[in-house]
């Protein structure tokens, strides 16, 4: 190749040639890292770490709670909740705690601290189930207002403080949070007394222990009353946990739904909270695991 023209055309030639290789064997190293990456992160999720994740049982009863338990674990949560005593057990196993102890023998919703009735027998059970949840190392035990059943407001506060004040001392001494939760009567338990922000608040105040709050379920506040964030901003101090759920429906909390649940927990964030956020709707996917894992990175601000 004498011809100076034509031997610069195919230096040039044999010089893009093998760019176009060593590109394309990049390209697809990359591409290789990038799906590797995806992998991992499928498997092994990086949470943020702002938000303590915690999961309700009871969304998830089908599934074998050894099996939840792992799943669980290897999304990354650090609790499973609402579980009874003889559910303990499997949580410690798989270095999970139940950020909220329950015992369904005796705990029941319609049936609570307003009629003083119920007084004696809910007592002596909480006596037993909070020194149990403090062994475990549990940070919260929940109770509930029972329904009205045609009482006033005043007089159902004024039981559910009798009743729960010793309860409250008990708790107080063994390092443990009572929380009675906020739940709507319009729509999931029609005639539950402690609806409403304002009157759980009262309770608390009345009760007046450091160791007696709320649990503020988003989804049943949003239905009752609405206005969430500036809700929370207000009665934060009062406030020791909190549920999600989708609005209408209590499934999914993405898209298909009203809440804005990012916004939510950069306003729970703010107010300095530390304690746990437990994803509690229903899934309607087939499948559940990845409906929760979609909750837990909506939440993950």
């Amino acid at each position: 190749m004498n011809n100076p023209k034509q031997r610069r055309s195919a230096l040039k030639k044999i010089a893009l040639s093998a760019a176009a290789v060593g590109s394309g064997s990049l390209a697809y190293a990359s591409s290789i890292k990038s799906q590797e990456f995806q992998t991992n992160q499928l498997n092994q999720p990086m949470l943020k770490g702002n938000i303590n994740h915690s999961v309700c049982r009871w969304c998830y009863g089908k599934i074998p709670l050894e099996s939840f338990a792992r799943d669980v674990k290897a999304m990354g949560l650090n609790s499973i909740e609402l579980l009874q005593p003889n559910e303990w057990a499997v949580a410690k196993e798989h270095d999970l705690t139940c950020a909220i102890a329950v015992d369904f023998e005796f705990v029941k919703i319609e049936d609570g601290f307003n009629d003083p009735a119920n007084h004696q027998h809910l007592q002596e059970n909480y006596q037993r189930l909070i020194p149990q949840a403090a062994e475990q190392g549990f940070p919260t035990v929940i109770c509930f207002s029972g329904n009205r059943r045609g009482m006033s407001d005043e007089k159902g506060l004024d039981a559910c403080a009798k009743g729960i004040e010793p309860l409250a001392k008990l708790a107080e001494k063994h390092d443990i949070t009572l929380i009675i939760e906020l739940l709507n009567s319009k729509v999931n338990h029609i005639d539950y007394q402690c609806d409403r922000t304002p009157w759980g608040v009262d309770l608390i105040k009345k009760v007046s222990s450091p160791n007696f709050k709320l649990l503020y379920d988003i989804y049943h506040m949003q239905i009752m009353e609405g206005d969430i964030i500036a809700t929370i901003r207000e009665y934060h101090q009062y406030i020791a946990h909190y549920h999600t759920g989708g609005v209408p429906g209590r499934n999914e909390i993405n898209e298909t739904q009203e809440l804005n649940y990012p916004a939510i927990m950069k306003a729970i964030l703010e107010t300095g909270y530390t304690g746990y956020v437990a994803q509690e709707f229903i899934p309607t996917w087939d499948d559940k695991i990845a409906a929760l894992r979609q909750g837990v990175e909506i939440c993950d601000v």
